[in-house]
């Protein structure tokens, strides 16, 4: 790459700025607009994401200070914050979560080959949700208690890479299990979830397309055992079962036979219980295709603790989806950098390479494979195996 570019500008170069104009005009993004277009917006947003910034006010400082620079890192409009509080309350927000499912698409075909620690043909995926509270005076319009606002991340995550493979951002009030009514089911699929989606109308909608899911049972789940079959107790396992199950409303909604899996998590000792409609997978490939619906828990951890999607630039409904969908578009193009780069290192060594460098003329995988970074919380660790 030309060395003569900021770090900023060569990132930036690998968004497929067709698709985003593609947005633009999907949405008439820049319609009446003279200066400080939905492209300057998106990189000073972009910029803000990636150097932490706390404020407009913070971004309007740092853009300001550097502003030789500014032209070269793509941004053509003056920064104020008056003019970039006014267009992220007023441009449409779809066309930054169009462009990020671009991004998303992009990356999951440069990790559809990796492993996530179990092998299977088909594609898994986990699908979860989290809260991100926010002040219900400054957010009126997202009330979820009666003195607290929410808006709620529902994310199916692609455990091939854990790309996020569809997100919707909807008020705190609405439950996970009604996201299962948005989702496409794609055959062949593996659905991963928690018991909070024990919903087996909806389960029986996934089985009717001939996807699978694996979730946990309750500890009120009536059923009635047809026949077990054998299992190795060493393993953990204790019970494998074909049931049926047991309630008139209950069958009526899933009127076939499930699967009804029993394991020993000697660890944490407890024993849990999980039904799936698949009935060729091993049982015990079963229980470990489970545990990697934690990948989705480390993946909202991650992104709270290293996006800016806890603390907003505007109260406008608007101007908080625009900013969690610049912030997740981010992520995917760190991912996407990571594997067209072949980098070698965790997608947290990478933003916290770019925060400071971000300014600097140099290739951008000198920069990135050349700088030395130690990971100094312990309680990245963990993330670290999700993102390595």
């Amino acid at each position: 790459m030309n060395s003569g570019k900021t770090i900023f500008s060569q990132l930036m170069n690998f968004l497929p700025a067709y698709e985003f104009r593609q947005c633009l005009e999907r949405y008439n993004g820049n319609y009446k607009i003279k200066s400080f277009s939905c492209w300057d917006q998106f990189l000073c947003m972009a910029f803000a994401q990636l150097t932490y910034r706390e404020s407009l006010r913070d971004i309007q400082a740092c853009l300001r200070a550097t502003n030789q620079k500014t032209y070269h890192m793509g941004i053509r409009g003056k920064v104020s914050r008056n003019t970039l509080a006014h267009a992220n309350q007023v441009r449409d927000w779809h066309i930054y979560a169009d462009f990020a499912q671009v991004l998303i698409k992009k990356a999951r075909a440069l990790y559809v080959n990796d492993s996530f620690g179990v092998e299977l043909d088909q594609t898994a995926y986990a699908l979860d949700a989290t809260t991100i509270d926010l002040c219900l005076t400054l957010f009126p319009w997202a009330e979820f208690r009666k003195h607290k606002g929410a808006v709620k991340l529902h994310t199916l995550l692609d455990l091939r890479g854990n790309i996020p493979s569809m997100i919707f951002v909807t008020h705190g009030k609405i439950h996970e299990v009604n996201i299962l009514d948005e989702i496409p089911i794609e055959a062949g699929a593996f659905y991963i979830v928690d018991r909070g989606y024990l919903d087996f109308a909806r389960l029986y909608k996934v089985h009717r397309s001939a996807a699978f899911f694996v979730i946990r049972a309750k500890s009120n789940f009536r059923f009635k055992r047809l026949y077990s079959q054998n299992v190795d107790k060493a393993t953990g396992l204790q019970c494998d079962q074909i049931i049926s199950l047991v309630g008139h409303y209950v069958k009526k909604d899933y009127p076939e036979r499930i699967r009804r899996i029993r394991f020993y998590d000697a660890p944490q000792n407890r024993r849990l219980v999980f039904l799936t409609n698949n009935f060729n997978l091993p049982a015990l490939t079963i229980t470990e295709l489970y545990q990697r619906r934690w990948q989705i828990e480390l993946f909202f951890k991650w992104i709270k603790q290293h996006l800016r999607i806890k603390a907003f630039y505007g109260t406008s409904e608007n101007a908080v989806k625009t900013q969690i969908w610049i912030a997740i578009s981010i992520y995917v193009l760190v991912a996407i950098v990571k594997k067209q780069l072949k980098l070698d290192r965790s997608l947290y060594s990478i933003l916290q390479i770019l925060s400071i460098t971000i300014f600097e003329k140099m290739p951008i995988l000198q920069a990135l494979t050349t700088i030395d970074v130690k990971e100094q919380n312990a309680d990245f660790e963990n993330q670290l195996n999700l993102f390595s």
